[in-house]
């Protein structure tokens, strides 16, 4: 009998949880992000000290709302999600039309709609529609012919182009990463990853040290004859693919991006040949991270950060202000954290009931950690200024709620995979 009532207890117990918005509350899954939203409130407030304005306050009302809704996705069957993706996904192109049209534009990019007074940026909210639409294409259509990539990239492509013309360089790269993520989950061989890449690579080698090409594309047109189905049209697809986007690389970085975004893009490498143009930004970034130390200067006490010497420092910046008011200890913490975090992103995504739930955690690991990544790089100097938001960090409304929207979204599967058999 006292081993039937505690069978029946600990039933009782799973079934108390099960209706808890939270599942099984997971303190890595919720505690991590909260816990950044509350230090970056008071990061925000110290970039505003000699401001004329404070609004830092509405970074943790925007948190609460994006919360509210985190919680109640949490609730909801995934199914009802799926069902609903191409719909999501059209609404979501539509505004990115729009913003051609109707948008604001704002320090020489046009990303926003004018909603009631709030400015809405479409781009964020495709991120995530993006993903659902591949989830469910990836499940019923995985990757297992060369030509089984055209839906896929097709559907990333529409949204890519849109971002990459209003021009916002910095999300439009998120979607290829998320793409290539959710391929190689998907199953997709890694040789074939790295075909996928390979133009980048050639583009790059192309501006840089075109002599290489003669190493780069032989052995690219190796990796095609010993990996794809069909040689002789493998091979000849690959070498003609390199061939164009090294020609065509002079001709896109002249015409194809603005001089601010080709600025961006190299002065990382010597910031200090132009001091104060492109450059400014990431030299006064380095001092600021540097002039920390190992401990800091304490919250709401960091110099350069008063003194504003990093324009817009709450939003693409706001790195820079940790690192100089919690030191480097205080910024490896948060590194840490957002690593465990994408730690339990995967651990899901192994563990969830379905490939469409397994693959969508996956994307949303991996359009959160390339953010992480390209943002603390940008700061630090090791990467272009690319105008990627630090997650639950930066200052931003839209950023902010598709994150949490997002977190409730894998909560939905970690309480499915803690519940197989219960229909809600």
């Amino acid at each position: 009998m006292t081993i039937l009532a505690s069978q029946r207890s600990r039933e009782q117990g799973r079934n108390r949880a099960s209706r808890s918005p939270f599942g099984e509350v997971d303190l890595l899954l919720w505690g991590i992000p909260l816990g950044l939203t509350l230090l970056a409130g008071i990061l925000i407030a110290s970039t505003q000290r000699q401001a004329d304005y404070a609004d830092w306050y509405q970074h943790w009302i925007t948190a609460a709302v994006g919360m509210a809704l985190a919680l109640v996705v949490a609730r909801w069957r995934l199914e009802r999600v799926q069902a609903l993706q191409w719909p999501i996904y059209a609404a979501t192109i539509l505004s990115l039309v729009a913003v051609r049209f109707v948008g604001t534009s704002a320090l020489g990019a046009q990303r926003w709609i004018s909603i009631g007074g709030f400015h809405v940026q479409p781009s964020e909210f495709a991120k995530l529609a993006a993903i659902l639409l591949l989830a469910g294409v990836l499940s019923r259509f995985p990757v297992e012919r060369p030509v089984d990539l055209v839906r896929p990239i097709g559907l990333i492509a529409i949204p890519w182009a849109l971002v990459f013309i209003q021009p916002d360089l910095g999300t439009s790269l998120v979607f290829g990463c998320v793409l290539l993520v959710m391929l190689f989950w998907a199953g997709m061989p890694l040789a074939w990853l790295t075909l996928l890449l390979s133009p980048l690579v050639a583009a790059i080698v192309a501006g840089v040290q075109p002599w290489l090409l003669l190493l780069w594309v032989p052995l690219m047109g190796w990796l095609a004859w010993i990996a794809l189905p069909w040689k002789r049209t493998g091979l000849a697809v690959v070498l003609a693919v390199q061939g164009l986007f090294a020609v065509l690389t002079p001709y896109l970085w002249m015409h194809g991006l603005k001089e601010y975004q080709r600025d961006r893009l190299v002065l990382f490498l010597d910031p200090s040949k132009d001091p104060l143009g492109g450059g400014y930004h990431l030299l006064q970034s380095k001092v600021g991270i540097g002039s920390g130390g190992l401990w800091g200067t304490g919250l709401m006490h960091g110099h350069l950060t008063l003194l504003r010497f990093i324009p817009e420092q709450h939003t693409d910046f706001i790195f820079s202000a940790l690192g100089e008011e919690t030191g480097f200890l205080g910024s490896t913490l948060v590194v840490l954290a957002y690593a465990l975090f994408c730690w339990r992103l995967l651990q899901i995504a192994s563990r969830a009931r379905s490939d469409v739930e397994s693959l969508l955690v996956v994307g949303i690991a991996a359009m959160l950690m390339f953010q992480v990544f390209v943002n603390i790089c940008m700061t630090i100097g090791l990467g272009p200024v690319t105008g990627i938001p630090l997650p639950w960090v930066s200052y931003g409304r839209s950023a902010m709620l598709v994150n949490f929207v997002s977190l409730g979204l894998c909560a939905s599967v970690l309480r499915r995979s803690r519940n197989p058999h219960r229909r809600r």
